[in-house]
């Protein structure tokens, strides 16, 4: 949580931003990032397009969205596509097929790792060999018999990484009571932590949110459960600004294709 909320890594005022999705949510239209807004002194909150804030109604046709309704949203499809005791034990499975793929990568740089620690090997074999008949003094071979070692000590650590990757590279998770208290847990984060929290929990799953009119594009960090899309599209409640932001309209949201 330090390392995500670092304001070398977030913007401060999104570190300090009483608004959940600040930093992730950003404008279809601009490609601005959704600043949060408030009206009639704090009674209403909003998410607007930067562009639309700064530079007026002609600027960008994003609408102002509701920050509540909007939230509730997003946090519906987290609880919709992680947090059921199906979608965990889904969700473990994709992590162990990305798992195995990446280790079989290990296993072969791993090969590679060992074929040139066992060629350097033979040539400090030959050095020492000359060096023992007499064919060549230790002077004259010190510093490549040094540059030879440095090389097998660098393979070496490689190595040694190498198999920590591949010793542990399965997730299991325990029976179903253990399951369901996780998805428990994950829940109670979600509705009940900080807002700290809640932020840094809403990031380890959605990468960005992207609103253009009444569509809401979702990109997610890793797949989701069932399908293993990374994008899903939805609907977002039309909360249309008309006459600036103490007063709006509402109309019915559109049906929206999801996108697998």
């Amino acid at each position: 949580m330090l390392k995500e909320r670092a304001p070398t890594i977030v913007h401060p005022k999104r570190v300090a931003s009483r608004y959940l999705l600040s930093g992730i949510a950003r404008c279809g239209h601009c490609g601005k990032s959704l600043v949060g807004q408030d009206a009639k002194r704090g009674q209403f909150t909003y998410y607007v397009c930067g562009t639309l804030l700064k530079k007026g109604a002609s600027s960008c046709p994003a609408r102002y969205l509701s920050s509540q309704q909007f939230e509730s949203l997003v946090i519906d499809k987290i609880k919709e596509h992680i947090l059921t005791e199906e979608n965990l034990r889904e969700l473990v499975n994709l992590v162990n097929e990305e798992m195995d793929a990446a280790s079989q990568e290990h296993r072969n740089q791993l090969g590679i790792v060992m074929e040139e620690i066992a060629e350097v090997e033979r040539r400090l074999d030959r050095l020492y060999d000359a060096i023992e008949t007499g064919k060549l003094s230790l002077d004259d071979l010190a510093p490549r018999i040094r540059q030879l070692k440095m090389r097998k000590d660098s393979l070496e650590s490689k190595r040694w990484e190498l198999e920590w990757q591949l010793k542990d590279r399965k997730v299991e998770l325990a029976d179903g009571e253990t399951v369901a208290r996780y998805v428990k847990d994950l829940r109670d984060l979600l509705s009940e932590s900080s807002l700290a929290e809640r932020k840094s929990f809403i990031r380890s799953f959605v990468k960005e949110v992207k609103v253009t009119n009444n569509e809401v594009l979702l990109t997610y960090t890793i797949p989701m459960p069932p399908t293993g899309a990374v994008r899903e599209e939805i609907s977002v409640p039309r909360i249309v600004q008309d006459g600036g932001p103490l007063w709006t309209r509402t109309t019915d949201p559109g049906l929206i294709r999801t996108v697998l």
